[in-house]
């Protein structure tokens, strides 16, 4: 049963009042505004009040800006009983929060109508409020499923990834860590290029992150390179570099056709596939296998060409030594302009002793230092 609080010190009011509700409802009654307030806060609380304008040691503006601030009964309805008419006082109390006015004397069917109506919308709002909180908490235990599920399907994505990467690298026995390597150091350039605020608009940051993520698939064309070529114990000839250089796009072709299968127009395909076809592009023109110039090549590819290069120069191969650290940051810096973007080479300076410190943690072999 519904507990309604009657506030008034009219005794003849009261008396109109409470055997009009106390057949529908139970009743506190409290002629001072004081008292009423401490009413009010009694457990459990009142489902509505009903509010004399004039009271003897408060008036009900008072009253119902007093309910109103207090977190425990501001959502308590309230409505105002007064003798007087006048607009501007009924504007004044329903803009302080209450909900309906009532004439005295009071007219016990119209009184009950309007306790009623106003129950129904409070009951209609304690709904509303519950199943917003009930469709909030199945929102926030989606958003984890999704969010736990995003995870675990970026966590297969790049177990995917490295996979595919590691393919090529067994038909390599020449490369070791190198797609650890190489991610890493794709990564570092694309902190340090961040850094600079005109470069972050280039694409959204997903796409940033997807640079790193899909440079270990740099090589996977080489799967579709004959063994006699790929595990050569010396120099290519020029006959055999021409077949070596159709990894990039034997390896763009591969995801052009996975894209194609899935039906599939993804940022992580595109971006792998720029790797894979244009890695091995220059800055001045002059690289394979479309000779792409300056801007015209990807960035992604322009990025993983410098990374790739690095970690060639400071690893060991049938034709040549290991380069220690110093000399492939040398011979990278002479690249500036011709194999690699001037503004990427900039960046790799800053950030040299970090490629440097990943070799190292990575390195598949004694410190490139120590063979200087």
């Amino acid at each position: 049963m519904k507990t309604i609080l009657l506030i008034d010190d009219d005794p003849a009011t009261l008396e109109v009042i409470n055997e009009c509700l106390r057949h529908h409802f139970r009743t506190r009654i409290a002629t001072r505004g004081k008292k009423g307030m401490q009413l009010a806060q009694m457990s459990p609380a009142p489902d509505l009040v009903l509010l004399d304008l004039e009271l003897p040691d408060m008036n009900g503006y008072q009253i119902c800006s007093a309910l109103k601030r207090d977190p425990g009964t501001a959502d308590i309805p309230v409505i105002f009983l007064s003798s007087h008419s006048d607009i501007a006082d009924i504007t004044r109390g329903l803009e302080l929060g209450a909900v309906d006015y009532v004439p005295k004397p009071v007219a016990p069917p119209i009184l009950l109508a309007r306790v009623r109506t106003q129950l129904r919308l409070r009951e209609a709002q304690i709904h509303l409020a519950d199943r917003n909180l009930h469709l909030e908490s199945l929102v926030r235990e989606r958003t984890r499923d999704l969010e736990a599920r995003t995870l675990d399907l970026q966590r297969n994505q790049e177990l995917t990834i490295v996979a595919l990467g590691a393919i090529a690298e067994t038909r390599d026995n020449e490369t070791g860590n190198h797609i650890r390597r190489t991610r890493a150091y794709v990564r570092t350039l694309i902190e340090y290029l961040l850094l600079q605020p005109a470069q972050r608009d280039r694409m959204p940051p997903e796409e940033w992150a997807l640079i790193a993520k899909c440079a270990p698939l740099h090589d996977i064309g080489k799967v579709g390179i004959p063994d006699q070529i790929l595990l050569k114990q010396g120099p290519l000839d020029a006959g055999e570099f021409a077949i070596m250089k159709q990894h990039t796009t034997l390896g763009r072709d591969a995801l052009r056709t996975a894209e194609l299968r899935v039906d599939a127009h993804d940022p992580f395909l595109r971006i792998a596939s720029e790797i894979v076809y244009s890695h091995h592009e220059r800055w001045d023109g002059t690289g394979y296998p479309q000779g792409l110039y300056g801007e015209a090549i990807p960035l992604a590819a322009r990025l993983m060409a410098i990374a790739d290069v690095y970690d060639a120069l400071i690893s060991k191969r049938v034709y040549k030594p290991a380069f220690p650290h110093n000399k492939a940051v040398e011979i990278i810096t002479e690249g500036r302009g011709r194999h690699f973007d001037p503004l990427l080479v900039d960046c790799f300076l800053v950030c040299a002793e970090t490629f440097n410190e990943i070799a190292v943690l990575h390195s598949d072999m004694p410190s490139p230092e120590e063979n200087a």
